[in-house]
């Protein structure tokens, strides 16, 4: 049977012809490095996205969406004459295969290991190599600080994240979590002194402080700071619609309802969601 399904160069001719100065899209036409950083941020998203709510019939759209970004980068580079989408492929594989010396011992894709229970590798072992590995890269760009080539365009928390996380490598981290809650009681405190001397401005960066502790306690506890919002943020989303809805049961809306009343509503939403979990 012919396999109709469109293929990778597909993809690639597809993308050159949208960018022909001539018989192309003049949307994609007029696109460029910078104009693009926006819709690869939101297509990322949305494909976490699509995991976290487990709509797996979506991902293939959304994860064609996010490699469509690569693909786009690459033909500007190939416009250019710095490289093509075959040379980021290359080196992702030679980078991918370099890091993983316990799969290919000899470091090509034919030395791969027959026969391993990949079980048996220590998971320690490999994180520490991998982070070796990774600090030896960073070398040979000549980096100027344990910081460089965490990326500005990072969300703050997953920047926070990183951040203290390549600090904590050179031994720039607190001992042990205690100290991380103790930071964060001294930073919860400046920012009620800053509000009691009615400093909003002082108070603001202050905030800024205690989000960037919290992250500290986030990554010592191994939660990814963003996931953790996020669900976060969902949960609430889950309880305030069920406010209104209860609400609306009795022909109100939150703007008429007291605040007693909506948090009895979101008590009893609680209630139900551990009730649901225990079953």
């Amino acid at each position: 049977m012919i396999d109709s399904r469109h293929s990778l160069p597909d993809l690639l001719t597809l993308m050159a012809v949208l960018r022909d100065p001539e018989q192309g899209c003049p949307w994609d036409i007029k696109q460029d490095w910078d104009s693009i950083v926006p819709h690869t941020l939101e297509e990322a998203y949305e494909v976490a996205d699509a995991i976290e709510r487990r709509a797996y019939d979506e991902l293939p759209g959304e994860l064609g969406d996010l490699l469509f970004q690569v693909v786009y980068y690459s033909q500007f580079a190939k416009e250019e004459g710095r490289f093509d989408f075959h040379d980021v492929v290359d080196t992702l594989t030679a980078k991918m295969i370099a890091r993983h010396p316990h799969v290919f011992p000899d470091g090509t894709l034919a030395s791969r290991r027959q026969g391993v229970d990949a079980a048996k590798v220590e998971t320690a072992q490999v994180n520490s190599r991998w982070e070796a590995l990774k600090a030896q890269e960073r070398q040979t760009r000549q980096a100027d600080s344990a910081l460089d080539d965490v990326p500005r365009a990072l969300p703050a928390l997953s920047r926070a994240a990183k951040l203290t996380k390549r600090a904590s490598r050179v031994g720039f981290d607190w001992p042990d979590t205690r100290g991380v809650l103790d930071k964060i009681r001294e930073e919860l405190d400046e920012v009620e002194e800053a509000l009691a001397a009615g400093d909003d401005a002082h108070a603001r960066e202050e905030v800024g402080d205690l989000l960037f502790a919290v992250v500290n306690l986030a990554r010592r506890l191994k939660a990814d700071p963003e996931q953790a919002l996020r669900a976060t943020n969902a949960k609430f989303e889950r309880r305030f619609r069920y406010v209104e809805q209860a609400l609306a049961r009795s022909g109100h809306m939150p703007v008429d309802a007291s605040l007693e009343e909506m948090d009895a509503h979101w008590n009893d939403a609680k209630r139900l969601e551990k009730h649901s979990e225990q079953r």
